[in-house]
């Protein structure tokens, strides 16, 4: 499993929205085949970036407030927040150099 912090609609303005550090929040579902593969490859990102990027992860079914209020339709969805606010989006499962392009300006 992974060992990317776990949010929930309530911790999520503390843990996400508050927080003065780049945060990657990984919207997710246990049932999601596309979401389990795209975990491990966020856990190395974290755990190779943890200087400049956090990872964390929000699962879309136990916590369906913060995924309605930030439109996710379609998972895994990742979204980078930068002092509260969205800097960035990314859907669906890549591999890891797709993902880490992605993300560039913040591993940087």
């Amino acid at each position: 499993m992974s060992n990317a912090k776990d949010v929930t609609d309530a911790s999520f303005a503390e843990d996400v929205l508050n927080s003065s550090d780049t945060i990657m929040v990984d919207f997710w579902a246990e049932w999601c085949g596309p979401c389990r593969a795209v975990s491990p490859i966020l856990d190395q990102i974290a755990s190779e970036h943890s200087d400049k990027i956090r990872i964390v992860k929000l699962n879309v079914d136990d916590n369906p407030q913060m995924a309605m209020k930030y439109q996710i339709t379609s998972i895994p969805a990742m979204k980078v927040f930068r002092g509260g606010e969205v800097v960035k989006t990314v859907i669906g499962a890549k591999p890891k150099p797709a993902l880490e392009a992605d993300l560039a300006e913040f591993l940087a």
